[in-house]
């Protein structure tokens, strides 16, 4: 027992065990631990296992003053795991909002929250605290506005309204590993979304409180009255935050290029702004000998670089990333005005603990995940020590510093590349492969050409002098479009991946975690469960089955796995656009009544599917036509699965799966394996939570 002490004890400290880091990832855990538990009695258990565990370390090792890391290890990091759990259970508590409990249109009477034009969108998305009609309790709802519906003035923040609208409950995932909007209304406050059956009509204009709102459409309405509207939608998102002007063919390329990141307010931004800032202050300020001489540059510096980091995120809509952004921002600031290290792992932990500490439910969304992983690989990398090496300082020509330091650019951009395609294929099921080099153009232009002329052609139309500002922001927006559909278009460019458990994505997190926070050789060690989740991830294959949660959509694989099959053709894209994600298929689907082998009449479609040894015989409804009760009880007698959209009677019992309507109100949309036999359910995945409990009471 003592042996094995001493050797944990040395393993620690020759690792660099560095404990706010592993607090933090202790914290975090908690907060995973509380979404993937079911319920109260699991989460009780959880937070109830690390105080224990805590306690009982503490007492055991009180006495004992030899092992002060591991000491330190087995008390604070259940402590950490038990507080993170506590925290995001704390949080759903007081912010979640119950939905309403059906779908109804009723005339409504609020006052307008926000509102974000969407001109690619032809409409406004507007947020309005109104009381719901059956209950009268307040509530939160988030209409869309369709433009020939739009008001005869602009609504803006703080105005009150009547609409007749239709509101529906937020939207849980449609099939298992699909984006969850009922959690992320939850913590948004949201009880219902819809969309207005009429023009909203003004009672009451609101009042000056509202200047911040009024300043970002103010701003948005100048930037699209300089520029072309295919460029006015980029400027716009990158002053503004508001990404509702840029067209989706613009939106598809940058995503597919691995750019989308430069259009959502975050990271790159804020540091530009706040970066700028203060080496500009600082040049000024050291142009006045009188205050060079009597005070600290850096310090007056770094206040203004804030107070343009705070007033940037405010003017963008302080939403969560752009928070999360500004907080990190304002660390790396309060680091060189101590004259500390700008960029560690410590200030990137104190950074990820605020912003969790702040929003515990940002650790499950991509935005987070994709922040921190790409500074913890810049942070790695680094400090590795043949890093440093190569980018220490000696004696050389210019253009071989030039080549180097460019060669790391490239390097840094292909670890990041990395460390971000597992999350991107987890959550969105595809990445953009040549986003490393993409970006090595894409990021320089954004922050050294675009924002500095879009921010500079908005100061110089003080005095009416904009003009060549705007001309050299369209044609850098247009050449940034242009590497976007570029690099998009080229062969190999976007992966796309059918939706895998979590197992293999939280063993490449574990690998990362391992890699990004040791110091020694023993952070190789994560490149091994980093392998396995690469292994698990080339043995995924799409589930042979899908049915969406209202059992109207149904997908089924072609037996070479290269094609997937649809029952109803759809007006909306929604539906046919989770089915294509979720199964990993690049390409248009089919319809069902073009399988070779399939039988289809108005009503029913009988499908035959081949996997492995066996072959499986499928009924789905798909008509509104009426079925005679005792042709359904003799048709599901001869087939293996039955899937409807119709509440069956009781007498329909295939041979191995029925999944009508009472089922899937239970259950939600499903992802069937007929090779494994295995079903896998939205539901399993939602366990007791306030959204998914409120959707199916």
């Amino acid at each position: 027992m003592s042996r094995g002490l001493v050797w944990l004890e040395r393993f620690l400290a020759s690792a660099g065990f560095d404990r706010m880091p592993w607090v933090v990832v202790a914290f975090g855990a908690g907060i995973a631990a509380w979404f993937a538990l079911p319920g109260p009695s699991q989460w009780l258990a959880l937070i109830a296992g690390g105080l224990g565990t805590a306690s009982l370390a503490g007492a055991i090792m009180a006495a004992d003053g030899r092992y002060p890391l591991l000491r330190m290890a087995v008390i604070v990091l259940p402590l950490a795991l038990s507080a993170g759990c506590l925290s995001v259970w704390t949080r759903s508590e007081l912010v979640g909002a119950r939905p309403i409990t059906r779908p109804f249109v009723a005339e409504l009477t609020g006052k307008v929250l926000s509102v974000e034009p969407q001109p690619a969108n032809a409409r406004s998305r507007v947020i309005i605290a109104t009381r719901d009609p059956s209950t009268a309790a307040a509530i939160r709802v988030r209409l869309n506005v369709p433009q020939d519906k739009a008001p005869p003035g602009a609504l803006r923040a703080g105005d009150w309204i009547e609409v007749r609208a239709r509101l529906v409950p937020p939207a849980p995932p449609l099939l298992p590993g699909a984006y969850n909007f009922a959690r992320a209304a939850w913590f948004g406050g949201l009880s219902a979304t819809g969309s207005a059956l009429d023009a909203p009509r003004r009672v009451k204009r609101g009042d000056t409180g509202s200047w911040l709102n009024d300043t970002q459409r103010r701003l948005n309405a100048h930037v699209r009255e300089r520029l072309a509207p295919e460029h006015a939608g980029i400027a716009a998102a990158l002053v503004t935050g508001d990404m509702g002007g840029i067209a989706q063919s613009d939106t598809e390329a940058m995503r597919d290029s691995g750019l989308a990141h430069l259009l959502s307010i975050s990271g790159l931004h804020v540091s530009a702004v706040v970066g700028a800032v203060y080496l500009l202050a600082l040049r000024l300020f050291a142009l006045w000998p009188w205050l060079a001489l009597r005070t600290r540059l850096p310090v007056l510096a770094a206040a203004s670089g804030a107070l343009a980091g705070v007033a940037y995120t405010l003017l963008s809509g302080a939403q969560v990333p752009t928070v999360r952004s500004c907080i990190g921002s304002l660390l790396v600031l309060a680091a060189l005005a101590l004259g500390r290290e700008a960029l560690s792992l410590r200030m990137l932990a104190i950074a990820a603990f605020l912003v969790l500490l702040l929003w515990p439910e940002a650790l499950i969304g991509p935005s987070f995940q994709m922040s921190f992983a790409a500074v913890l690989a810049i942070v790695a990398l680094s400090g590795a020590g043949p890093i440093r090496a190569f980018l220490s300082v000696r004696e050389e020509p210019w253009y071989v510093r030039l080549l180097r330091h460019g060669a790391m650019v490239l390097l840094t951009g292909v670890v990041i590349e990395m460390a971000l395609m597992p999350i991107g294929l987890f959550h969105f099921h595809r990445a953009g492969f040549y986003g490393a080099l993409a970006n090595v153009a894409a990021i320089p232009l954004t922050t050294f050409v675009i924002m500095p002329a879009v921010l500079g052609a908005l100061l110089l139309d003080i005095g009416g002098l904009g003009a060549p500002a705007w001309w050299i922001a369209g044609q850098a927006i247009a050449l940034l479009t242009t590497i976007a559909h570029w690099v998009a278009s080229r062969p190999g460019a976007v992966t796309v991946m059918p939706a895998f458990g979590s197992g293999s994505f939280l063993l490449f997190m574990a690998g990362g975690l391992w890699l990004g926070l040791w110091r020694s050789r023993l952070r190789w060690l994560g490149l091994i469960p980093a392998a396995f989740g690469a292994i698990l991830l080339l043995l995924v294959r799409p589930a042979d089955v899908l049915v969406s949660s209202d059992g109207r959509h149904v997908g089924i694989t072609s037996d070479a796995g290269d094609a997937l099959y649809l029952l109803r053709e759809t007006k909306s894209s929604f539906a046919r656009d989770n089915l294509t994600e979720i199964a990993g298929m690049a390409g248009d689907p089919v319809l069902l009544r073009d399988w070779p082998a399939a039988r289809c009449n108005p009503d029913v479609c009988i499908i035959p599917v081949n996997r492995g040894q066996r072959s499986w015989t499928l009924m789905l409804t798909k008509g509104g036509g009426v079925l005679a009760e005792r042709a359904v009880i003799a048709a599901c007698e001869r087939v293996d699965i039955v899937i409807s959209d119709r509440w069956l009677p009781r007498g329909c019992q295939p041979k191995w799966l029925k999944a009508d309507r009472r089922t899937l109100a239970s259950t939600g949309g499903l992802a069937i394996d007929l090779s494994r036999l295995q079903i896998a359910t939205v539901a399993e995945g939602e366990g007791r939570h306030g959204w998914w409990v409120a959707q199916h009471p």
